[in-house]
């Protein structure tokens, strides 16, 4: 998938859509252990400036490992197969997804709206 460098200037949230092909684990830095099941997530973030260049490096196969979203992007079988943008809070999005929550405090490590996570489950694949 490509960014697409045409996001409205006023859009400063944005949703991953990410399809996880199979169960999985992985070590998300000092968050430790994550268990995914194979289905479809939304990671939700936010860059108040420059949001193309945050989603180009999301895209990118090259990236420190920095994030807990950045730890399930590098596994093979999970992907980005969707983006999203908002002028919605990254906090208010987020709380306005349904969904479940697999792993507390993945992407919220910094969030001062009590969302729990930043990355919800909203679909599981048949396997």
């Amino acid at each position: 998938m490509k960014s697409d460098s045409s996001y409205p200037a006023d859009h400063i949230s944005y949703q991953l859509v990410i399809r996880v092909h199979k169960d999985i684990r992985i070590v998300a830095g000092a968050l430790g252990s994550c268990n995914f099941s194979a289905g479809d997530y939304v990671y939700t973030g936010s860059a108040k400036r420059n949001l193309d260049a945050r989603l180009r490096r999301h895209l990118s196969d090259t990236k420190k490992l920095r994030w807990h979203i950045d730890y399930l992007l590098q596994h093979p079988h999970a992907e980005i197969v969707r983006i999203e943008t908002s002028t919605l809070s990254e906090c208010r999005w987020n709380q306005q997804l349904q969904g479940s929550i697999p792993k507390p405090g993945f992407g919220a490590s910094d969030c001062k709206k009590h969302c729990g996570s930043h990355l919800k489950q909203i679909s599981a694949l048949a396997t």
